[in-house]
């Protein structure tokens, strides 16, 4: 059996790799403004933390990837093929690929999204 060294290393975007961290305190609050950061980008999707103020939006859009949200803090509205879903701390949506979809903050709120190619 073959025994491998494991060496933790930091990702440039500021996520800790092989250790802890908390994704709520990993994007900070902006007044008026969406706060991102990438956890993990690849040709097979990308892992992405949001911070939105409140009243602040994703316009509607498509996109080639099925999309898990989960919510971490605060509330959206998410309308998916023009049907208004409001998903609070806790919960999550999965958005389905070429569907259009958007996003708005109906508080401060921060958001996983999981968008992964098909």
């Amino acid at each position: 059996m073959t025994t491998f060294k494991y060496t933790p290393q930091k990702e440039h975007k500021g996520f800790p790799k092989g250790e802890k961290f908390s994704f709520n305190e990993s994007v900070a609050y902006a007044e008026g403004s969406i706060v991102s950061k990438i956890l993990v980008r690849n040709d097979k999707g990308n892992v992405t933390m949001f911070a939105f103020d409140q009243g602040e939006s994703l316009s509607e859009h498509t996109t080639p990837y099925d999309a898990l949200v989960q919510v971490f803090d605060g509330e959206a509205e998410i309308s998916i093929a023009g049907v208004s879903h409001l998903i609070g701390a806790g919960e999550s949506i999965l958005m389905p690929a070429n569907v259009p979809h958007a996003v708005m903050a109906t508080q401060q709120m921060k958001m996983l999204l999981t968008m992964i190619k098909g």
